[in-house]
């Protein structure tokens, strides 16, 4: 949270408890930093040398995750994050969505950045979205959609972000922007509106968002802030 040496020391522990997974999948050993964890907590990993070989010869192709927030640490103090599932505190300098997600496109960024100095792996973005409330209406056309206009505008800045870090020779494959996870039928994260049946068995209609709209006429000025995507995809 400032430049405290006890916060800058705490993020640095909070960094190598989440990159740890990273560095053994990617490197093929147990990096020297979590021993202390280790012997702190009376883990003692038995391997036999065999399997340790095995370990570093089989690292993986390359490296996907999701992103939809950033966090903060502090040795102390601070304001927990009401949307940060993973623990962390909030950032008073991000905007937040209905749910408490800090929205940090250029977090985006620098995770690209640091993942690839670190791994030397292609990465993929599997999971970006914005959770929203988003609402029925009637398209004009005597249909329905959502007017989200505000799911652009994230997915925009977020793909500027990551047209920035590719520009820096950074290996990112493009993100997919449609996106289907959503843990409550009110909080909704895709291009597609699903709209609950009165009956439990019952197929769930389908209306599209504005948000489909640049995949449709990815060439049009009007959706001009698409065309890093698919500069991207046709490189």
């Amino acid at each position: 949270m400032t430049p405290n040496p006890d916060d800058v020391i705490k993020v640095m522990e909070a960094d190598h408890f989440n990159d740890f997974f990273g560095d053994v999948h990617c490197r093929g050993i147990y990096p020297s930093y979590i021993s202390s964890y280790f012997k702190a907590n009376d883990i003692e990993i038995k391997a036999t040398p065999e399997e340790l070989e095995l370990m570093k010869n089989n690292t993986v192709d390359f490296v996907s995750f999701s992103y939809y927030m950033s966090v903060c640490d502090a040795a102390s103090g601070g304001v927990k994050g009401e949307g940060n599932l993973l623990g962390g505190l909030e950032n008073p300098y991000l905007k937040k969505s209905e749910w408490g997600w800090a929205i940090d496109p250029q977090g985006l960024r620098f995770i690209l950045n640091k993942f690839y100095d670190r791994w030397q792996k292609p990465l993929f973005i599997v999971e970006n979205g914005l959770g929203a409330n988003d609402r029925l209406v009637d398209d004009g056309k005597g249909g329905k959609t959502v007017n989200d206009d505000y799911r652009i505008n994230y997915l925009n800045d977020h793909l500027v972000q990551v047209e920035k870090a590719i520009s820096q020779k950074k290996k990112s494959r493009p993100k997919a922007a449609i996106n289907f996870r959503s843990d409550q039928m009110k909080k909704r994260s895709i291009s597609t509106y699903l709209m609950p049946s009165a009956s439990p068995t019952a197929a769930l209609m389908r209306y599209p968002s504005t948000t489909l709209s640049p995949f449709a006429s990815p060439s049009s000025s009007e959706h001009a802030c698409f065309q890093p995507l698919f500069a991207i995809c046709n490189a």
